[in-house]
């Protein structure tokens, strides 16, 4: 029997098992990591070159800027879509402070929920003003 002769199964959401709980908005940082950004920058954040290119974010430098980071997540860019609709605050800080302090990263200030909040309202604000 070949895999075409095989029935279909449904996968469910957990079928991951990247993500413990159902319930995804008391995620913390590696979680968010290991379920969202994981798939593209990879184990161990060393990024992937293929039909696409994903940088890594281990070791590098552009991390040092939180904002920048807190924006990347909220926003996204280029072929990176923005998780600003389905993050909370707290949770685009916490991933923001997980891939700053880990993979090689020593960024040790952290990032708050406050800091992304005041991010947010301010790239809001921008927004509404170019329309």
């Amino acid at each position: 029997m070949g895999w075409q002769q095989l029935p279909a199964r449904a996968q469910t959401s957990d079928a991951t098992g990247f993500l413990k709980s159902r319930d995804f908005s008391h995620a913390d940082g590696p979680q968010i990591y290991g379920t969202i950004c994981q798939a593209c920058h990879m184990e161990g954040a060393k990024g992937a070159k293929g039909a696409g290119e994903y940088p890594a974010l281990a070791g590098n430098p552009k991390l040092g800027a939180a904002p920048y980071v807190e924006m990347m997540v909220l926003g996204g860019h280029g072929a990176m879509p923005g998780f600003g609709g389905m993050l909370n605050d707290a949770q685009v800080a916490e991933v923001t402070t997980y891939v700053r302090t880990h993979f090689g990263n020593h960024y040790d200030d952290p990032v708050t929920a406050d800091d992304v909040k005041a991010l947010r309202a301010s790239l809001d604000s921008a927004s509404t003003s170019d329309e």
